[in-house]
């Protein structure tokens, strides 16, 4: 490998590790991309007049970013290097050398319904183009939220899954676009560290609340969270002005039949015109 080379592939190692964040103090787990773009159709996505078939545009939009994302940074790489075209006529010069995704790794995906569903197959679709194909899976559970006689959430029920083997040394995925109160999530991180012990668990959220973290920081700690934004519009101006997290009990992105505020609306049943 020549000097050049050698240059260029510690040049494009220190450049895939430049990102930018929002600041928070909910811990080194949680990972609020805030991106413009990103944001920009997000807030499409959450506006009333956005109905079908742009909303199923908008969510594969968004997850395409974000599982894009989430397998640069936290997926395993390997050096490489790849004689171009022009290695023809500039044998030495004509070959690029860098980090590229490992292609050997196990990754699932894990199909929350419903409002997971299109963003699981987008992810698993991702993961097939990327890695040996043999080595991605997707699985699908079946879940509800449990509420009281005053529409409050009680916790979640585990109705039915389709797993399709263990996750033993695998990168497992969660995409499930709303992160309110957590209580989904961590009973579905609980019922798959039955089938073994993954690499990684990593959620993939466009919205997220301060109670969906710290219910994650409570009960399920090794998860690894990327979202999009962080709603906390039910909290006090006051609490709004500081920096998210350093009154974490304070902050509230919930109403009290814990929907997300300001939210986009119930994408479950939006995204399959299905209201109940």
């Amino acid at each position: 490998m020549t000097a050049m080379t050698n240059t260029q592939a510690t040049i494009d190692l220190a450049y895939s590790k430049v990102t930018k964040e929002l600041e928070h103090n909910y811990g080194a787990n949680y990972h609020i991309l805030s991106e413009p773009v990103a944001l920009s159709l997000l807030a499409r996505l959450s506006k009333p007049s956005t109905v079908q078939p742009e909303i199923s545009y908008l969510v594969r939009e968004l997850y395409s970013y974000l599982v894009r994302d989430v397998v640069s940074r936290e997926f395993a790489t390997a050096m490489t290097s790849v004689a171009t075209r022009m290695a023809a006529t500039e044998p030495e010069r004509g070959i690029w050398a860098g980090p590229v995704i490992n292609t050997k790794q196990r990754a699932v995906t894990v199909n929350i319904a419903r409002a997971g569903s299109l963003p699981s197959q987008v992810c698993f679709e991702f993961l097939n183009r990327l890695l040996e194909p043999d080595l991605v899976r997707q699985d699908h559970v079946v879940m509800a939220r449990t509420i009281d006689s005053e529409q409050h959430v009680t916790g979640a029920h585990f109705g039915d899954s389709k797993i399709g083997g263990g996750i033993d040394d695998a990168i497992v995925l969660f995409p499930d676009p709303m992160g309110a109160t957590g209580s989904s999530l961590v009973e579905a991180v609980n019922h798959y560290r039955q089938h073994g012990k993954p690499t990684k668990i990593i959620a993939l959220n466009l919205i997220i609340t301060p109670e969906y973290l710290r219910a994650l920081k409570t009960k399920a700690p090794d998860v690894i969270v990327y979202a999009l934004r962080l709603d906390r519009g039910a909290s006090s101006s006051e609490i709004l002005a500081t920096k998210p997290g350093t009154h974490w009990d304070q902050e509230s992105g919930l109403t009290p039949i814990q929907y997300i505020i300001p939210g986009a609306g119930g994408l479950g049943e939006i995204m399959n015109n299905s209201y109940c």
